[in-house]
């Protein structure tokens, strides 16, 4: 799928590394830079693709994700917005379905800066009566950040919810999300976990005291992925495994064993945002051999 990203015909130059590209019915803006290459959708200022120089592609998208208006995509970073999970409908917010504005961008020899915008409308009022403005930036080169940054008056839960490109789920083990989590495998009950997280089966955690840093140990692809989160009060970790993900109709049977969500969220510590400050989301990514 990432290849396919990058091979799009360009529809529209905006810079020397930087066009506007048409996936299926989703236009697409395309980084193609000599310290990097990416790809956000501008539905959801959703990032795709993220994969520094001499480096493998660090995000995963599914093979089967439809590019459809106001169709969820599956896999780089979905912004929930401004709920997480089944709270309301949408699942995870409307933030991710929604057309965003490319309001700017700049680039120097380490990488790109791209800002998307979104305005709350009469459609968005109907589900969440706010007024809003969500700003969503990238820092994309060596490393990734993305800033999630809410204007208003309102409370909110979030996440940047990050598909991770593995090399098996069976083999990696995750470091620094702390011992108590809420497992949404088992009816939500409160648990605890010593030691590293390992994949057997279905997971589907919000762990509630973790540390500032996830790392994601992934001995297939001879690399470890750094995710340092910001603002957060929550990690969740997340895989379907293999009953589930024959359920999932945007997702191949066999898609689950490359990929692994580990996203930095705000569930039991709702975001604020107010007149006086606005409320931050934030995730910095690093690739380390």
């Amino acid at each position: 799928m990432h290849n396919t990203i990058f091979s799009l015909p360009v529809t529209k130059p905006i810079s020397a590394t930087l066009s506007q590209r048409q996936r299926d019915q989703l236009p697409v803006i395309v980084v193609d830079h000599p310290a990097v290459r990416a790809a956000v959708a501008l539905q959801g200022a959703h990032l795709l693709s993220w994969q520094p120089a001499n480096e493998a592609p660090v995000l995963w998208l599914s093979d089967n994700t439809p590019f459809t208006p106001h169709v969820a995509i599956r896999g780089g970073v979905p912004i929930c917005f401004p709920w997480f999970g089944p709270f309301s409908t949408p699942n995870h917010g409307f933030a991710r379905l929604l057309p965003w504005e490319f309001t700017a961008h700049s680039e120097d020899e380490h990488g790109v800066q791209l800002t998307f915008t979104l305005r709350d409308n009469e459609e968005t009022r109907k589900s969440w009566p706010h007024e809003f403005t969500l700003i969503a930036r990238f820092n994309l080169g060596k490393e990734c950040r993305i800033e999630l940054e809410a204007h208003g008056d309102y409370s909110m839960t979030s996440a940047l919810h990050t598909y991770f490109h593995i090399g098996s789920i069976s083999d990696i083990h995750i470091s620094g999300l702390g011992t108590s989590f809420i497992d949404k495998v088992d009816e939500g009950k409160l648990a605890t976990q010593h030691g590293d997280l390992v994949f057997t089966d279905r997971t589907d955690r919000i762990y509630t005291q973790p540390q500032a840093t996830s790392i994601v140990h992934d001995p297939i692809l001879k690399r470890t992925i750094e995710v340092h989160h910001s603002n957060n009060s929550d990690v969740v970790a997340w895989n379907p495994g293999a009953a589930l993900s024959r359920t999932i109709s945007d997702m191949t049977d066999e898609g689950y064993k490359t990929f692994v969500c580990v996203e930095t969220a705000r569930i039991h510590q709702p975001l604020v945002a107010s007149a006086k400050a606005p409320a931050r989301l934030t995730t910095v990514i690093r690739v380390k051999k």
